[in-house]
């Protein structure tokens, strides 16, 4: 109590500061917010890269383009085909025709599912919103991989499955599940192709180059190797990567060899998957060292 009868006391708990700011006991301990905030995970990654791959029409276009190559090729031979070819060939074999090439279609999207988002600058956004680049990384793997693979393997089963109804009949000779293991062993080549192409696309981030460097490992080394074949010097090498290529690999896998002039199966060949497994391991680890290394 003052002298003029007026009273003064310090400012309560959660009133008017001197300077007009008003606190309280919230505002002291930090801003919590109602709703809730789970920690970010793979799962949430996944989601993300999910909806970016289904969203984006290119993606769409090259999905089509894949099915209507395998598929309408492979319906294609199946129609200029009768049962006594299928005595020497497997169900399978009107597929891999549409697959060779279609295969430059995992591989494109392979490239642009990472490529597409530097062109863009939206890996600038993605990054900011998931600061763990791995963890990033690995959902556009996870999500590439199961897409291509479930895509392929469809394809390869509706030209499979139409050359069985069709031309199972006499003179069409036995087959066996051996030719299902072996389609579906071509279709994880394929998409392992295809994750080669996307662990390219991180390190170049360049469209262009990262498809022209994927279209060079298809078709090259049998080019290359018919070359080098001509001098005794490089016969060795040449032979080697005749045998060791992607086209060769898949009609191995999907149990064709032409080793004696003609189209006999064959079990799929163990080399060719660890080889493509070799390379595009090597990639995928070179990718996961320079995206976390490099500036955006």
């Amino acid at each position: 109590m003052t002298s003029g009868g007026s009273s003064t006391s310090a400012p309560a708990s959660g009133g008017s500061t001197p300077g007009g700011t008003t606190t309280n006991a919230a505002e002291k301990a930090g801003y919590s917010s109602p709703l809730p905030s789970p920690r970010p995970h793979l799962g949430h990654a996944l989601a993300s890269e999910w909806t970016k791959m289904t969203s984006v029409r290119s993606t769409m276009w090259t999905l089509s383009l894949l099915v209507a190559t395998v598929v309408g090729i492979g319906l294609l031979l199946i129609a200029n085909t009768n049962n006594e070819d299928y005595d020497r060939i497997p169900f399978t074999t009107p597929a891999i025709f549409g697959l060779l090439i279609g295969q430059l279609s995992v591989m494109v999207l392979g490239v642009l599912t990472m490529t597409s988002e530097h062109g863009t600058g939206l890996i600038r956004t993605t990054f900011t919103a998931a600061p763990e680049r791995h963890r990033v990384l690995t959902a556009k793997y996870i999500v590439f991989s199961l897409t291509a693979f479930l895509v392929t393997a469809a394809s390869v089963f509706v030209v499979t499955l139409a050359a069985t109804i069709v031309h199972s009949g006499a003179g069409a000779g036995r087959h066996g599940s051996s030719e299902w293991t072996g389609a579906l062993l071509g279709s994880l080549y394929v998409t392992l192709l295809g994750v080669l192409a996307l662990a390219l696309g991180a390190l170049l981030r360049h469209a262009a180059g990262a498809i022209a460097t994927m279209i060079g490992v298809v078709t090259l080394p049998p080019v290359i190797g018919a070359v080098l074949n001509i001098w005794e010097a490089g016969k060795s090498a040449g032979e080697t990567l005749l045998q060791y290529n992607a086209p060769v690999a898949l009609m191995q896998l999907f149990g064709l060899t032409s080793n004696d002039g003609g189209l006999n199966a064959v079990p799929g060949d163990t080399a060719q998957m660890t080889l493509v497994l070799l390379v595009t391991g090597t990639a995928v680890a070179a990718s996961y060292v320079v995206v976390g290394r490099r500036d955006i």
